[in-house]
Formats: structure tokens, sequence, C-alpha cells
């Protein structure tokens, strides 16, 4: 994703700031970005620029990137603040397979009995060097909302709110793990397919579109 807007600066001309130094780079980066494989519908970034109209910068780059990759809106901002920083939840939609059934209000019994606990824990392993570090993290806070979006037999969607940024992070996977480990569900983690729908800043308790 990187290398494709990188390219699509230089083919469009846009007036883009590079980094000083032997080997500059321009200067843009992506706020929270995603693992490999999974789905996005949106995402934010930040791009340093000499001034360009928005509108203009937004017909040249969409006329040079892919249909399926297309810039929607954007703002300058006045003080220093990034995308990144802006960034506190992530919404995903998580679609997956049961190896059991289950119904409708068992499912919503079974996560809402897990929610309602004050711990979730998780091992997480960071590598430094050739040590390997291990603690253990509750991810209860970090998680704002699961709920069934839809379900078919023992298809199921769900819709989930998770933290995001540099003030907390839970991965999704993560999520699944821990209550797949948890519950009885009996959810088949290869299926799981995953979806970012949406990316959301927060103020004063309450969430909002960034943009």
């Amino acid at each position: 994703m990187m290398r494709l807007f990188h390219r699509s600066f230089n083919r469009g001309q846009i007036p883009i700031a590079y980094s000083e130094g032997y080997n500059p780079h321009p200067r843009f980066s992506i706020a929270n970005p995603l693992a490999l494989g999974i789905e996005s519908d949106e995402e934010y970034m930040d791009i340093e620029l000499d001034f360009m109209e928005f509108q203009d910068f937004k017909e040249k780059m969409n006329s040079i990137l892919p249909k399926d990759v297309q810039i929607i809106s954007g703002q300058w901002l006045e003080k220093e603040e990034t995308i990144d920083s802006l960034i506190a939840w992530a919404h995903y939609e998580l679609q997956f397979k049961l190896e059991r059934d289950h119904g409708r209000q068992e499912i919503d019994k079974i996560v809402g009995e897990w929610l309602s606990r004050d711990e979730i824990n998780i091992n997480k392993v960071k590598r430094k060097g050739k040590k390997e570090i291990r603690r253990v993290e509750n991810i209860r806070p970090l998680i704002g909302n699961l709920t069934v979006k839809d379900m078919d037999g023992q298809d199921i969607v769900f819709n989930s709110l998770l933290k995001a940024g540099s003030k907390g992070n839970l991965k999704p996977m993560n999520l699944m793990e821990a209550l797949a480990r948890d519950s009885e569900l009996g959810i088949d983690m290869d299926s799981i397919d995953i979806r970012r729908t949406g990316q959301y800043a927060e103020r004063d308790g309450k969430i909002y579109k960034p943009l």
C-alpha cells in the first residue's frame, strides 16, 4: 500500500514533502495499519504537502489509483496533530463458522456472560533481540462491544468495537482466540474472515469520525 501511494504521488507529480538525509522518503503514513489478510472499508493517512487544493489532489490521485483504492475525503490540519494520534477505536465485522449448533439466544447469553467478566486475560509475546518477553494482558477494557450481526445455521457474523491506536490496541484475532478458549461456542478458527468497517477518535467519552 505504501509503495502504491508512493508511485502514485510520483506519477501525479504531487508536491509531497520528503525527509532529509542520505535516503529521503516521502512524508506520509497510514494510521493504524492492518495486518496482512484483513479487508478494510476505510483507511486514514497523513500526507505532508506543499500547499495544494484538496479537490485538485483528490481528482489527480483518484485518476491514477486503482478503482478499489480511492480517496474519499480530507482536510488540512491546522495544528501538529497526526491522524494516527486521533484514532482510538476500530469497528470490525467478524465472519466465521461454528463446529456445533447454537441458537441466537444461546450465543447472546454466552457472549454476554463472557463480557461481564472483570478480566479476560491473554498471553502476549514480545521479542527483544534473541529474548522472548511474555506477559499477561487483561483485554476486557479494550473491548467496546461484541454482538451478533447475522447468523445462518452455523455461519455467524459478529460486530465488534475494539480499542485501537497508541493508547491501547486489540487485534480482532486475539479477541476471537480468547472467546474460543473461554466458551463452548466451538469456533472454527480456520474459517474466520475479518473486515474493518470503520475507525474512530474519542473525546470526553464520545467516539466520532476523525474526518
